[in-house]
C-alpha cells in the first residue's frame, strides 16, 4: 500500500467499496502523475449517460494500440464492476494500478505484456447504491445494483447488446483482441470453506490446444500459485444436486456470459467468484491475489498462449465442421479434493417444509465428484459463407462490431444454397433479460435458389472470426441471434382466413395436394380430440398446404453457401 495515494477502501474500515466518483477521478490523478506508464480514457457512455473508461498500463510507455499488435505483445484484460453490488474487484484493481505506478519493480515484472482494464463496466449499477440489494452478502457498507439503468444484467448481454455498454464491449475485444481476460465477481449459493472459487472458459469448448493448455497447464498452475498466496481455491461451487456433497458441475458459459463471449474470440476467459458470506476485506484480498496470479501467469506465458490463439484462429479458417452446442457427460467425471462445511436439514419454523443449512463447525474434506466433461452435442458442416440480407441490420451490426469480414453482394445475382426451416421453437414463458429466449430449437435443413440484391453481406468463413459468425448465424447455436429472437418476425404467418369461406378451399386442396393429404391422414390418427375443432383442422390445412405458402414463413433467412 503506497501512502500517498489510498484507495477509500484502504482509508476505511477495509468495508467500504469506492463511489463512481471517487474511482474516476483516481486514476485521473494518477494518470496525470504518470503518463509513462497509464493513459486513462473514456471509451464510451451507458444508456443511463454515464462515461465508461478503460485504462492501460505498460512498462515501455507505449499505449497505442496499433503499435502494441503489431509488436506482438501480449494483453491482459481486467474488467470490474459489471455487477456493482460484487465490488472487491472494483477497489483491487484500483490499488494494483497504484501499485505498478509507484513501484519500478512492479511495473518491470509486467516485461512486454500490457495491462488493459476497464475500472467500473455497469457505471449505471454504480451509482445506484444501498446496502440490501445483495441479500446473502457480508458487507461492503453500501454497493452498488445488478441491473443497469435498463434493468439489464449486462451479464446476459454480450451477444444481445441491448446495452450501449456491450456495444463498447464488443468494439474494446475486437480492437484489443486481449489473450486473457479476467472479469471479477462475488458468488451467490451453497457455503464451504473457500473464499475464492474460480468460473473458466470450458475447455471443451475453447477447443483444440488452447482447450488443452487451459485444463492441463494454466489451471493447474493458478489453483498452485492461489495456495502459496494463501487462498486456496476451488471450481466454482455448481452443485450437481443441491449440497457440494454429491459432486460439482463446471459451469459451461455460454456466449451471453463474459467468459463465454471472449471464447468466440479464443480468448481465455476467468470469472472469479469469491464467496458472499466471507467478509469483505477477505474477499478483497482473495480477489486482487486471483487478478495477480492471473496476470503472472500471462506474463511467464504471453509467447505460448498467442501461438495457440493464432493456431485456432488459424484452424477455424479451414475446418469442415463446427460445434455449436455442447451438453454435459455424467458418466465422464474426474475428482476434485474438496473442503466443505456439513449439510444439516431440519424444520423451518417459517413453513411446512424441511430447510437447508450448513454447519460450520464440522467442516469435511474429501474427493468429490467433478462433471467437467462437455462434448458438443450439434455440429454443422461449415459453409464457404453466409449471406446475410441486408436488411436485417441488427446482425450485421453486430458481426461488424466483432470484427467479422464482410463484403456487399455489388450485382444482383441467383445463388444455391442451404436454408433452414424452422422446424419448431420452445420458448421461455416470461421475458428473459428483455427477450422471449428460444429455449429449444428443431431445423431442417433444406436448399434452394436465391436472388441475391444489390448490398446484401456475403461472410466468408476463411476468416480469424469464423467462430463468431458460426455461433451466432446457426440457429441452434447455444446464443444464436436466432435463439435471442433477432429472426422473430419470420415465425409469424402474414395471411388468415375465413372459415366458412375456406372450408370449401381446404376440401380441394385435399383432393389436388397429396402430400398435404397424406399429412392429414397422419394429422388425425395422432390427433382424433382435435377433430371437432374447426379451427385447428383448417388451420394445419392452411399451414401445411402449397396453394397458400408464405415461402418466408420459418424460413431462416440467413443462407449458407457450400
Amino acid at each position: 500500500m503506497h501512502a500517498e495515494m489510498l484507495t477509500p477502501y484502504e482509508k476505511g474500515n477495509r468495508n467500504q467499496t469506492t463511489l463512481w466518483t471517487e474511482c474516476i477521478a483516481f486514476y485521473e490523478e494518477l494518470a496525470r502523475r504518470f503518463p509513462q506508464v497509464l493513459r486513462f480514457e473514456q471509451i464510451g457512455v451507458s444508456d443511463g449517460g454515464i462515461a465508461i473508461h478503460q485504462g492501460v498500463v505498460s512498462a515501455d510507455g507505449v499505449f497505442d494500440r496499433d503499435a502494441i499488435k503489431r509488436a506482438g505483445r501480449t494483453v491482459f484484460f481486467n474488467n470490474n464492476g459489471i455487477h456493482p453490488g460484487e465490488p472487491e474487484g472494483v477497489d483491487a484493481c484500483m490499488a494494483m494500478v497504484r501499485d505498478l505506478c509507484f513501484q519500478p519493480e512492479r511495473l518491470a515484472a509486467l516485461g512486454d505484456t500490457v495491462l488493459l482494464f476497464v475500472p467500473i463496466y455497469n457505471v449505471d449499477g454504480c451509482l445506484n447504491r444501498s446496502n440490501t440489494s445483495r441479500v446473502n452478502q457480508d458487507g461492503p457498507e453500501q454497493f452498488g445494483f445488478r441491473g443497469n439503468s435498463r434493468h439489464l444484467d449486462l451479464n446476459r448481454d454480450f451477444i444481445k447488446c441491448d446495452s450501449l455498454n456491450a456495444q463498447v464491449f464488443n468494439k474494446l475485444i475486437t480492437t484489443w483482441d486481449p489473450d486473457v481476460m479476467v472479469d471479477t465477481h462475488t458468488s451467490n449459493g451453497a457455503d464451504y470453506t473457500y473464499t475464492m472459487t474460480l468460473i473458466h472458459t470450458q475447455a471443451d469448448k475453447l477447443g483444440g490446444g488452447l482447450g488443452s493448455f487451459l485444463r492441463n497447464t494454466m489451471l493447474p498452475a493458478i489453483y498452485s500459485d492461489m495456495d502459496k498466496r494463501g487462498w486456496p481455491t476451488c471450481p466454482y461451487v455448481n452443485p450437481m444436486t443441491d449440497i457440494p456433497d454429491d459432486g460439482l458441475v463446471e459451469f459451461l458459459e455460454v456466449p451471453r456470459f463474459s467468459t463465454g463471449f471472449t471464447a468466440l474470440h479464443h480468448i481465455i476467459g476467468f470469472m472469479p467468484e469469491t464467496h458472499m458470506l466471507k467478509p469483505f476485506a477477505d474477499r478483497y484480498d482473495s480477489m486482487r491475489a486471483l487478478v495477480e496470479s492471473v496476470m503472472a501467469f500471462t506474463v511467464a506465458n504471453g509467447p505460448e498462449i498467442k501461438r495457440l490463439r493464432a493456431a485456432a484462429k488459424a484452424e477455424g479458417r479451414t475446418r469442415a465442421e463446427w460445434p455449436v452446442m455442447w451438453e454435459l457427460d455424467e458418466t465422464n467425471t474426474s475428482t476434485f479434493r474438496f473442503k466443505g462445511y456439513a449439510a444439516r436439514r431440519h424444520a423451518s419454523v417459517i413453513g411446512n417444509y424441511t430447510r437447508l443449512s450448513y454447519d460450520r463447525s464440522q467442516p469435511w474434506e474429501r474427493d468429490i465428484k467433478y462433471y467437467n466433461s462437455f462434448p458438443a452435442s450439434v455440429a454443422v458442416r461449415a459453409p464457404k459463407m453466409y449471406v446475410v440480407p441486408q436488411q436485417w441490420r441488427e446482425v450485421i451490426e453486430r458481426l461488424q462490431w466483432n470484427g467479422v469480414q464482410m463484403t456487399r453482394v455489388e450485382q444482383a445475382t441467383t445463388v444455391n444454397a442451404q436454408y433452414y426451416h424452422i422446424a419448431s421453437v420452445t420458448s421461455r414463458p416470461t421475458a428473459y433479460e428483455g427477450h422471449m429466449f428460444h429455449d429449444d430449437v428443431q431445423v431442417e435443413a433444406r436448399t434452394g435458389a436465391f436472388q441475391l440484391a444489390v448490398g446484401d453481406f456475403l461472410v466468408p468463413l476463411d476468416q480469424d472470426n469464423a467462430r463468431y459468425a458460426v455461433e451466432t448465424l446457426e440457429p441452434q447455436g447455444h446464443d444464436s441471434f436466432f435463439r435471442w429472437g433477432f429472426f422473430n418476425s419470420v415465425l409469424e404467418k402474414k395471411e388468415a382466413f375465413s372459415d366458412y369461406v375456406f372450408e370449401d378451399l381446404a376440401l380441394e386442396m385435399l383432393e389436388t395436394e397429396p402430400e398435404l393429404k397424406a399429412k392429414f391422414t397422419a394429422w388425425k390418427q395422432a390427433n382424433p380430440e382435435l377433430l371437432a375443432n374447426q379451427d385447428a383442422v383448417l388451420t394445419f390445412i392452411f399451414h401445411n398446404g402449397k396453394r397458400h405458402a408464405e415461402p418466408e414463413w420459418r424460413r431462416y433467412p440467413v443462407l449458407s453457401v457450400f
